[in-house]
């Protein structure tokens, strides 16, 4: 990718560089299109852009817990959806026991985030183990099916109509953030062929939200071999190299893990804060109006956020300007001598271009007062 050398234009007081050395009582928001990827400008305001005192109409910053869901049966398609439009259904699905019956999604692929558990994964393509913190991704009309004997929390994101890819890594090259060598994908082994049989399986495919049931009188899955790139692949947090700069605050599509056509995962995972003084040390005030932004945070402390906790999801619809919590920018000061810190939070970001929309929950779940934690 090459792009032409342009000059933007300046008015007023302005930086030289975006997200660096603002000057002390002023307050840098990004005014950007295309989720981060396109034309910005940066505006230096006297007051900080999240200074409101009203907030009345449709759009609304949402804090849900969802802890406080019930758990659900072993059965994704029974899982708690709380997000979705017509190219994503974000659910929470929490069990304890194994799966009896296979899945199979014909609407999309599909994302499993576990936030807490562990087990065995059982596919077409053979078995994989997994852990808390592993993403597994699964294509289209994949069959499959958990094992499991403890609690397992897992965030799902489906792909409505479309598939999941990998970023473009573009000059950083391509073993940037991960390299491919690190996904797993499902082997053969004797843990796969220990479950052959003849016994009746039933596998529950789910097309345009409608669940089917097809009884087979042996276990669907005996597959013997197979070859070719259409395959469940496996990537834990821990394996992302975060990509850094000690002298300039990195946007967060630097982060994406997965991207469909119209949604970006990212995952924060822990990392070096910038050690410049000049540099800005927490995310930058912006208004994303092509995108609605959502995270899910899955442990730690995430720095530029108060009174979260690990199960807890927030929403930020497009349209309007939001940024760092009052106490985040203590936390940067305090830290702005250009020592070596670190964040410790893993939180999982999804971007949708078309807007997204709550359900309803239960008592509790959504958490009040998210709207004044901006306030100091």
């Amino acid at each position: 990718m090459k792009n032409p050398i342009t000059f933007p234009k300046a008015e007023g007081i302005h930086t030289r560089q975006a997200h660096c050395d603002i000057p002390d009582g002023l307050y840098e928001r990004e005014h950007g299109r295309n989720g981060f990827f396109g034309p910005a400008s940066h505006i230096l305001h006297t007051h900080k852009p999240t200074g409101w005192t009203k907030w009345e109409g449709p759009l609304e910053l949402t804090l849900l817990d969802l802890n406080r869901l019930d758990d659900s049966a072993p059965c994704p398609w029974k899982a708690r959806r709380f997000m979705h439009n017509g190219q994503t259904q974000v659910c929470f699905w929490k069990f304890d026991v194994s799966m009896p019956d296979l899945a199979r999604n014909g609407d999309g692929d599909m994302i499993l985030f576990f936030h807490r558990g562990a087990g065995e994964f059982f596919c077409d393509y053979g078995h994989m183990s997994y852990r808390e913190g592993d993403y597994i991704n699964i294509p289209r009309g994949t069959t499959w099916r958990l094992e499991t004997s403890v609690r397992n929390e897992v965030l799902t994101i489906e792909a409505t109509e479309d598939l999941f890819q990998l970023p473009e890594r573009g000059i950083t090259g391509r073993h940037a953030q991960f390299d491919l060598a690190v996904l797993d994908t499902p082997k053969i082994d004797e843990a796969y062929k220990a479950q052959y049989g003849e016994h009746e399986t039933r596998v529950r495919a789910k097309r345009r939200q409608q669940v089917t049931t097809v009884t087979f009188p042996y276990n669907f899955l005996d597959t013997a071999g197979w070859h070719g790139d259409c395959v469940p692949v496996k990537l834990n947090w821990r394996d992302i190299r975060e990509l850094l700069s000690d002298r300039y605050h990195l946007p967060p599509t630097v982060h994406a893990t997965f991207l469909s056509n119209t949604i970006i995962v990212c995952t924060f995972a822990p990392r070096p804060i910038e050690s410049d003084p000049g540099a800005l040390k927490v995310p930058f005030y912006h208004n994303n109006d092509e995108f609605d932004e959502s995270i899910f945070y899955h442990q730690g402390n995430f720095f530029s956020r108060d009174n979260i906790k690990p199960g807890m999801f927030t929403l930020h619809p497009s349209g309007f300007h939001h940024g760092p919590h009052p106490k985040a920018f203590a936390a940067a000061a305090a830290n702005n001598k250009g020592e070596r810190k670190y964040t410790d939070e893993v939180a999982v970001m999804i971007d949708s271009r078309y807007p997204l929309e709550l359900d309803t929950f239960p008592e509790g779940v959504k958490v009040p007062g998210y709207l004044d934690s901006w306030k100091e």
